[in-house]
C-alpha cells in the first residue's frame, strides 16, 4: 500500500497501540468512523475513558463535533452523579437505568455569560437553545412543554419543563430554580409528581420522576430531603463553563459577573 502521508501513518502508530485487543477493534471501534477515531485519540489517553466515549457514540450515533464536545463537557465524570432516591422508589432494574440517565452538573454553556437571577430567565434561555438543551440532557428525552398547566383542586399549578424519556417510559418533571437548593422545592415537586401521575400518565407509562436543577446544593440536605418520599425524584446543580474553553493563561483573568456589577456600581457612585 502506498500514498500514506506522515501525518496518517503517525496515526494508525498511534491507533494500533491504543487498541491492541483485536476484538475490541472489530466489535468497537470499527463501527466508528475514522475522524471519531481521531478525536478519541486525541483527547484521552485512558483506556477505559476512551472506551466509554467509543460504546456511546455507536449507541448514540454522535458525530465528531458532538463526541468532541462530550469529551470536553467530561461527560464521563458527570453521568450518574445526581442525588436521588431512586433505589428506594423505583424497581431495581429501573432505578439503575434512571440512575444513568441523569446526571450532575448539567453544563449549560449555550445560555451565554449573563448570571440569571429568576427562574423564568434560565427557562427562556434554554428554550432558546432547545436543541443544545436537548442535547445536554442526553438521549431519550422527548420535549413535551414548558409551563405546562396542571388543576388541581381550585388550583393552578405550572410544570417549568415537561419531557417524556423514551425508554424509561415515563414523564420527567425538571424543576430550574436559579438559586442553591432548599428542602421545601422537594415537597413541592412530590406534589407536581403524584398530580401528573393522576392527570396524565398513561396506565402504560412507569412513575413519573422528577429532577430540580438547582444553582448549588449542600448534598447532604439534599440526601435528607429526599428520604422518606415515595416519588421518584433526582436533585443535581446547573451551570456554564464558558471559561473552559479558554486558553489556561486568559482563565483567571476573566472578571465575573458580580464583580462587573460591583465596578458598575462604584463607577455611578464616583460618577455621583
Amino acid at each position: 500500500m502506498s500514498g500514506f502521508s506522515p501525518r496518517n501513518l503517525k496515526y494508525m502508530r498511534t491507533f494500533a497501540e491504543a487498541w491492541p485487543e483485536r476484538e475490541i477493534v472489530q466489535r468497537t471501534v470499527a463501527q466508528i468512523p475514522w475522524r471519531s477515531n481521531l478525536a478519541l485519540l486525541d483527547k484521552l489517553d485512558d483506556p477505559k475513558t476512551r472506551m466509554y466515549y467509543a460504546c456511546n457514540t455507536i449507541e448514540h450515533g454522535w458525530s465528531r463535533d458532538i463526541l468532541a464536545m462530550q469529551i470536553d463537557s467530561r461527560l464521563h465524570e458527570r453521568q450518574g452523579k445526581a442525588i436521588n432516591n431512586f433505589d428506594m422508589a423505583l424497581p431495581p432494574a429501573d432505578s439503575d437505568m434512571a440512575t444513568q440517565v441523569f446526571k450532575d452538573p448539567y453544563l449549560f454553556d449555550f445560555l451565554g455569560t449573563a448570571d440569571p437571577r429568576k427562574e423564568r430567565e434560565v427557562e427562556q434561555g434554554l428554550m432558546d437553545h432547545i436543541q443544545r438543551f436537548l442535547l445536554e440532557m442526553g438521549a431519550g428525552f422527548a420535549f413535551v412543554g414548558r409551563q405546562v398547566l396542571l388543576e388541581v383542586g381550585n388550583s393552578d399549578f405550572y410544570l417549568d419543563l415537561l419531557f417524556y424519556h423514551l425508554k424509561l417510559r415515563c414523564y420527567v418533571v425538571v424543576e430550574l430554580k436559579a438559586v442553591p437548593f432548599d428542602p421545601g422545592f422537594v415537597g413541592k415537586l412530590n406534589l407536581y409528581l403524584s398530580a401528573v401521575d393522576d392527570l396524565m400518565r398513561h396506565p402504560d407509562d412507569k412513575p413519573t420522576i422528577g429532577l430540580l436543577l438547582c444553582k448549588s446544593k449542600d448534598q447532604l440536605v439534599a440526601e435528607y430531603a429526599l428520604r422518606g418520599f415515595n416519588s421518584p425524584m433526582g436533585v443535581a446543580e446547573w451551570e456554564t463553563r464558558l471559561t473552559e474553553t479558554l486558553p489556561d493563561d486568559l482563565k483567571g483573568s476573566l472578571p465575573t459577573i458580580r464583580e462587573i456589577e460591583a465596578e458598575l456600581m462604584l463607577d455611578e457612585e464616583n460618577t455621583l
